[in-house]
Protein backbone atom coordinates (compact mmCIF):
# COMPACT_ATOMS: atom_id res chain seq x y z
CA UNK A 1 0.00 0.00 0.00
CA UNK A 2 1.57 3.89 -0.90
CA UNK A 3 1.77 6.17 1.75
CA UNK A 4 -0.40 8.16 0.97
CA UNK A 5 -3.50 5.96 0.71
CA UNK A 6 -1.86 4.42 4.20
CA UNK A 7 -1.90 8.63 5.61
CA UNK A 8 -5.50 8.71 3.96
CA UNK A 9 -7.25 5.62 6.08
CA UNK A 10 -4.87 6.63 9.44
CA UNK A 11 -7.03 9.81 8.98
CA UNK A 12 -10.28 8.43 8.20
CA UNK A 13 -11.88 8.63 11.85
CA UNK A 14 -10.80 11.76 12.22
CA UNK A 15 -11.47 13.18 9.12
CA UNK A 16 -15.14 11.11 8.56
CA UNK A 17 -15.98 10.34 11.79
CA UNK A 18 -14.95 6.56 11.30
CA UNK A 19 -12.67 3.87 10.22
CA UNK A 20 -13.00 2.70 6.94
CA UNK A 21 -13.56 -0.89 8.09
CA UNK A 22 -17.41 0.62 10.23
CA UNK A 23 -17.32 2.49 6.25
CA UNK A 24 -17.03 -0.58 4.91
CA UNK A 25 -19.61 -2.49 7.10
CA UNK A 26 -22.18 0.29 5.52
CA UNK A 27 -21.98 -0.16 1.89
CA UNK A 28 -22.32 -3.75 2.27
CA UNK A 29 -25.61 -3.21 4.19
CA UNK A 30 -26.53 -0.90 0.99
CA UNK A 31 -25.49 -3.03 -1.73
CA UNK A 32 -25.03 -0.54 -4.19
CA UNK A 33 -24.91 -1.98 -7.74
CA UNK A 34 -22.27 0.87 -9.61
CA UNK A 35 -19.39 2.95 -7.70
CA UNK A 36 -21.03 6.23 -8.27
CA UNK A 37 -24.19 4.99 -6.56
CA UNK A 38 -21.93 4.13 -3.38
CA UNK A 39 -19.78 7.43 -3.40
CA UNK A 40 -22.75 9.61 -3.89
CA UNK A 41 -24.35 8.24 -0.55
CA UNK A 42 -21.85 8.46 1.39
CA UNK A 43 -21.42 12.02 0.52
CA UNK A 44 -25.21 13.16 0.45
CA UNK A 45 -26.10 10.85 3.85
CA UNK A 46 -22.90 11.07 5.75
CA UNK A 47 -20.92 14.12 4.46
CA UNK A 48 -17.67 12.54 3.49
CA UNK A 49 -16.00 14.15 0.78
CA UNK A 50 -15.39 13.26 -2.35
CA UNK A 51 -11.99 11.99 -1.61
CA UNK A 52 -12.94 9.98 1.09
CA UNK A 53 -16.09 8.60 -0.18
CA UNK A 54 -13.97 7.18 -3.58
CA UNK A 55 -11.31 6.17 -1.31
CA UNK A 56 -13.76 3.83 0.65
CA UNK A 57 -15.95 2.85 -2.30
CA UNK A 58 -13.10 1.52 -3.63
CA UNK A 59 -11.35 0.01 -0.98
CA UNK A 60 -14.52 -1.82 -0.05
CA UNK A 61 -14.35 -4.01 -3.00
CA UNK A 62 -11.39 -5.31 -2.44
CA UNK A 63 -12.22 -6.28 1.16
CA UNK A 64 -14.67 -9.41 0.17
CA UNK A 65 -12.65 -12.12 1.05
CA UNK A 66 -11.12 -12.56 4.28
CA UNK A 67 -6.99 -13.24 3.80
CA UNK A 68 -7.27 -16.96 4.92
CA UNK A 69 -10.41 -17.61 2.26
CA UNK A 70 -8.09 -15.53 -0.26
CA UNK A 71 -5.13 -18.38 0.44
CA UNK A 72 -7.91 -21.09 0.71
CA UNK A 73 -9.03 -20.14 -2.93
CA UNK A 74 -5.33 -20.03 -4.36
CA UNK A 75 -4.82 -23.61 -3.00
CA UNK A 76 -8.07 -25.52 -4.20
CA UNK A 77 -8.35 -27.98 -6.44
CA UNK A 78 -3.90 -27.50 -5.50
CA UNK A 79 -4.26 -28.81 -2.15
CA UNK A 80 -1.05 -31.07 -2.46
CA UNK A 81 0.73 -27.67 -2.74
CA UNK A 82 -0.45 -26.17 0.62
CA UNK A 83 2.14 -27.93 2.62
CA UNK A 84 5.17 -26.13 0.34
CA UNK A 85 3.71 -22.86 1.06
CA UNK A 86 3.16 -23.84 4.76
CA UNK A 87 7.18 -24.19 4.82
CA UNK A 88 7.92 -21.50 2.77
CA UNK A 89 5.86 -18.93 5.38
CA UNK A 90 7.47 -20.99 8.36
CA UNK A 91 11.02 -20.23 7.01
CA UNK A 92 10.37 -16.60 5.94
CA UNK A 93 8.85 -15.94 9.09
CA UNK A 94 12.13 -17.27 10.82
CA UNK A 95 13.89 -14.12 9.04
CA UNK A 96 12.34 -10.99 11.19
CA UNK A 97 9.12 -9.84 12.67
CA UNK A 98 9.03 -6.97 10.37
CA UNK A 99 7.58 -9.07 7.35
CA UNK A 100 4.00 -8.24 6.40
CA UNK A 101 2.10 -11.57 4.89
CA UNK A 102 -0.40 -10.05 2.10
CA UNK A 103 -2.84 -12.79 0.47
CA UNK A 104 -3.85 -11.66 -2.71
CA UNK A 105 -6.72 -13.43 -5.07
CA UNK A 106 -3.86 -15.50 -7.20
CA UNK A 107 -0.42 -15.20 -4.88
CA UNK A 108 0.86 -14.34 -1.62
CA UNK A 109 2.96 -10.91 -1.53
CA UNK A 110 5.54 -10.71 1.44
CA UNK A 111 6.99 -7.48 2.42
CA UNK A 112 9.37 -5.73 4.25
CA UNK A 113 9.60 -2.22 3.90
CA UNK A 114 9.33 -3.47 -0.04
CA UNK A 115 8.11 -6.51 -1.54
CA UNK A 116 10.65 -9.50 -1.33
CA UNK A 117 9.03 -12.38 -2.76
CA UNK A 118 5.64 -13.75 -3.86
CA UNK A 119 4.42 -17.13 -3.72
CA UNK A 120 1.85 -18.62 -6.45
CA UNK A 121 0.32 -21.60 -6.90
CA UNK A 122 1.01 -21.87 -10.40
CA UNK A 123 0.11 -25.30 -11.82
CA UNK A 124 -1.31 -28.61 -9.62
CA UNK A 125 2.37 -29.24 -9.26
CA UNK A 126 3.97 -26.38 -9.25
CA UNK A 127 4.43 -23.42 -7.05
CA UNK A 128 6.44 -20.38 -8.24
CA UNK A 129 8.61 -18.56 -6.00
CA UNK A 130 9.40 -14.68 -6.72
CA UNK A 131 12.41 -13.29 -5.65
CA UNK A 132 13.78 -9.38 -5.70
CA UNK A 133 17.24 -9.80 -6.70
CA UNK A 134 18.65 -7.24 -8.19
CA UNK A 135 21.93 -7.46 -9.68
CA UNK A 136 22.03 -11.20 -9.26
CA UNK A 137 22.66 -13.66 -11.88
CA UNK A 138 20.37 -16.61 -13.12
CA UNK A 139 21.64 -19.69 -11.88
CA UNK A 140 20.86 -23.05 -10.73
CA UNK A 141 17.18 -23.36 -9.63
CA UNK A 142 17.27 -19.26 -9.72
CA UNK A 143 15.77 -18.71 -12.81
CA UNK A 144 14.40 -15.32 -14.47
CA UNK A 145 11.17 -14.12 -13.65
CA UNK A 146 8.97 -16.06 -15.81
CA UNK A 147 5.19 -14.74 -15.83
CA UNK A 148 6.03 -12.35 -12.17
CA UNK A 149 7.60 -9.64 -15.33
CA UNK A 150 8.23 -7.06 -13.55
CA UNK A 151 7.23 -7.80 -9.96
CA UNK A 152 9.98 -9.91 -9.02
CA UNK A 153 13.36 -10.30 -11.13
CA UNK A 154 13.69 -14.04 -10.58
CA UNK A 155 11.73 -17.33 -10.05
CA UNK A 156 12.31 -20.60 -7.96
CA UNK A 157 10.25 -23.83 -9.15
CA UNK A 158 9.17 -25.68 -6.17
CA UNK A 159 6.94 -28.75 -6.86
CA UNK A 160 7.95 -30.73 -3.11
CA UNK A 161 8.28 -29.81 0.66
CA UNK A 162 12.11 -31.37 0.48
CA UNK A 163 12.79 -28.46 -2.40
CA UNK A 164 12.22 -26.06 0.17
CA UNK A 165 16.14 -26.26 1.16
CA UNK A 166 18.94 -24.25 2.08
CA UNK A 167 19.28 -23.43 -1.27
CA UNK A 168 16.43 -21.78 -1.30
CA UNK A 169 16.14 -20.89 2.18
CA UNK A 170 19.44 -18.96 1.40
CA UNK A 171 17.68 -16.91 -2.11
CA UNK A 172 15.08 -15.78 0.35
CA UNK A 173 16.70 -14.75 3.24
CA UNK A 174 19.06 -12.50 0.39
CA UNK A 175 15.80 -11.30 -0.74
CA UNK A 176 14.53 -10.19 2.50
CA UNK A 177 18.04 -8.12 3.63
CA UNK A 178 17.84 -6.06 0.30
CA UNK A 179 14.43 -4.85 1.59
CA UNK A 180 15.60 -2.28 3.69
Amino acid sequence: MDKALQTMIENMPEKTGKKLEEWIQILHKENFAKHSMAVNYLKAEHGVTHGFANTIVTLSKEVTESPDDLVVNQYAGKELLKPIYEMLLLEINKLGDDIVITPKKGSVSLIRKKQFALIKPATKTRIDLGLKLKGVEIQGRLEGSGPFGTMCTHRIQLKSISEVDTEVIGWISKAYEASV
